[in-house]
């Protein structure tokens, strides 16, 4: 399970090498179901107290964003954290071998960029499993390049790297100062796939404002003005578990007719990115992972 400490936002996923290779093993032979429950009864709820500060928060999102009672909101907040440990044993079934069932909606939005010359921006956040989404829209003709916090833990990123290395996948890790930027930018120049999370303020605390589920959040400007500077098309990209051996892929355009300067053609494109983003979290309230103050100035 991902540290749900918001130090800096970034977090990274417990345990060490030892215990990843041996969940790994585990999942190989066992059904993702019996740690489902595992987790239900013996790793959330300890979690959950220990992690106060996280638990705080999440059940304040159901309390104020969702306008639900206080027994309400507790009974989602623990549904949430055990929807989250479920999301991250399915990264490392997926590490096993394991394959999920995937339904996609809006693939021809992803082959119709895929067949042009020009680079496109996929965007992610942090809700439901967007991992898979690598895995299930890597394009054949062009490189994938995803942007992934630079301090994860070696055992997951040496994981991913075996998987993205198969689907044509190159990770950027993202750094505090901001060289990962050189690195997408030269990705888009050269017709490739950018996927970047747009949910989050990191490194840079350069933002727009945006209304978010009734209350004024911040976003970050870099993905909208990187894409309209280059005039890249974007995707808004969402990877929602429905069952336990199921995911849905939501794949829509981001666009916006709005005239004028790169700033401001941004602002548009991330007002529309966040109302997407606020359809999918409405309609998959216990899949919203973002353990902090997601609204505090």
């Amino acid at each position: 399970m991902s540290d749900l400490k918001h130090d800096n936002w970034a977090g990274t996923t417990y345990g060490n090498g030892w215990m990843h290779r041996w969940l790994v093993r585990f999942l190989k032979v066992v059904d993702v179901r019996l740690l489902y429950a595992f987790a239900a009864v013996f790793v959330v709820p300890p979690t959950m107290i220990v992690n106060s500060a996280a638990r705080k928060a999440i059940t304040r999102f159901y309390r104020r964003r969702m306008g639900l009672g206080r027994l309400r909101s507790w009974w989602m907040t623990y549904r949430n954290h055990c929807a989250f440990s479920q999301v991250v044993i399915d990264k490392f079934a997926m590490y096993a071998g394991r394959k999920f069932d995937i339904t996609i909606d809006g693939f021809e939005h992803f082959q119709r960029l895929s067949a042009q010359d020009a680079g496109f921006v996929q965007l992610s956040s942090h809700i439901g499993n967007y991992e898979i989404a690598g895995y299930s829209l890597a394009a054949k003709t062009k490189r994938f390049n995803a942007l992934v916090f630079g301090g994860e833990k070696k055992s997951v990123m040496t994981n991913r790297s075996r998987m993205f290395d198969d689907n044509n996948i190159r990770m950027i890790p993202m750094q505090a100062d901001m060289s990962h930027l050189f690195t997408i930018d030269r990705a888009l120049a050269e017709g490739e796939i950018l996927s970047m999370p747009a949910d989050r303020v990191f490194g840079s605390q350069k933002s727009f404002s945006i209304d978010f589920m009734g209350r004024k959040a911040k976003f970050p400007q870099g993905p909208f003005i990187l894409a309209s500077m280059r005039d890249a098309q974007m995707l808004f990209v969402a990877v929602m578990k429905t069952s336990p051996g199921s995911y849905h892929i939501s794949v829509i355009p981001i666009e916006s007719d709005e005239p004028g300067p790169a700033r401001k053609k941004a602002a548009a494109l991330a007002a529309e990115y966040v109302r997407l983003l606020e359809t999918t979290v409405r309609r998959y309230p216990t899949q919203w992972y973002n353990y902090f103050d997601f609204w505090a100035d």
